[in-house]
């Protein structure tokens, strides 16, 4: 046993480092690449990458739709860079805030033929570090050395993109008494990632009997719903609502799961708002940022419930697609219990999308 750090720590170096604006590096069996998070670079390490070689911007299939860049890798484009291209017109093309005020952007060029596995890893390393999905990436043949050199994170792109698409592997750290307005016989337990990312929570209500179906709900992070009571979403009033049943029932489970704005984010959540003030609904407004409708990763709450020793739910849910994630993870959901609150004149378009794109009840 040494000290050196396992995949999932370096992982977790890297999300940080891209955060801070700090270059890693991957690589695979067909080469090696200096990654930057556009969302965080600096000119300095822009001109430094660009002293390099030639660096590719490399954005996802839905940002490049919205650009009209030519994204011949099916689910992502790499744009070929101006020899003018600065800062300011990278993030331009990474932050759709301004796509409205200034469209034209173009014409883009795109690069075409080779592998873009380590293009499609960086992408999604950057999107777990809650940045715009926008990649900065410079081929190179000694890439390693360059790592070496400035002490750059290394990371093995094919197994990197392994880790972060399997299950993530929670352990309970901790669990309390913790009495609620809707019922004082209540326990919170706190899970936390190996990986490092964000800790999960789950309230428990009374006793549940492990032999029957739980009354449960899978709730995601919402700050502005739930805590500031924005009038934007039914989050908040879904939360309350849902330990009030449980409280009045007597028993149940509510999983808090911290995947703020369908998994991307509050900063991005909030770059999603900017949008919807433009017109934009929910999914148009993720799709302009690079994001798909939905980032969150339900397995979480699968593994959370059966750890606790649950095998099957009564789920509050007004997404049927939540029905059948759960059965795929081997969580039997004996009924939907449909939880219709929060409705308001201020997000009764937000409703109408969650219906009319993705298949809610209301």
């Amino acid at each position: 046993m040494t000290l050196r750090p396992d995949l999932a720590e370096t992982l977790a170096r890297a999300r940080a480092d891209l955060r801070m604006g700090v270059p890693v590096v991957m690589a695979d069996a067909d080469g090696a690449a200096v990654v930057m998070a556009v969302e965080t670079a600096s000119a300095a390490r822009l001109a430094a990458l660009r002293a390099m070689g030639h660096v590719e911007l490399v954005l996802t299939g839905r940002r490049a739709e919205t650009l009209k860049a030519r994204a011949y890798d099916g689910d992502l484009a790499r744009v070929i860079l101006p020899s003018d291209a600065d800062l300011a017109w990278l993030r331009a093309l990474a932050d759709p805030a301004d796509d409205l005020s200034h469209p034209m952007k173009g014409p883009l060029r795109s690069a075409r033929g080779g592998a873009a596995h380590i293009q499609r890893a960086a992408l999604s390393l950057i999107k777990t570090a809650r940045l715009l999905p926008a990649a900065l990436v410079l081929p190179l043949e000694n890439a390693a050395d360059i790592a070496e050199r400035d002490g750059l994170v290394c990371l093995d792109a094919t197994a990197a993109t392994g880790a972060m698409q399997a299950e993530p592997v929670l352990e309970r750290v901790v669990s309390a008494r913790v009495p609620l307005r809707a019922a004082q016989d209540a326990r919170l337990h706190i899970f936390r990632p190996e990986d490092g990312s964000d800790e999960h929570y789950a309230i428990e209500i009374g006793r549940p009997d492990r032999s029957d179906p739980v009354l449960s709900r899978l709730h995601s992070a919402c700050f502005t719903g739930d805590l500031l009571g924005s009038l934007k979403c039914d989050c908040g009033p879904q939360l309350n609502a849902a330990l009030a049943q449980m409280g009045q029932e007597g028993s149940g489970v509510l999983l808090y799961l911290n995947q703020e704005g369908r998994g991307i984010g509050l900063a991005n959540k909030m770059r999603a708002y900017a949008l919807q003030d433009q017109g934009f609904d929910t999914v148009e407004a993720n799709h302009r940022l690079g994001f798909e409708d939905d980032e969150r990763d339900f397995r979480l709450g699968a593994q959370i419930l059966r750890s606790m020793g649950f095998s099957a739910v009564r789920l509050l849910t007004n997404n049927p697609a939540k029905l059948a994630m759960m059965e795929s993870c081997g969580v039997h959901v004996s009924e939907r219990v449909p939880l219709k609150v929060g409705q308001t004149d201020e997000n009764a378009r937000y409703l109408a999308v969650k219906a009319e794109k993705s298949g809610h009840l209301f």
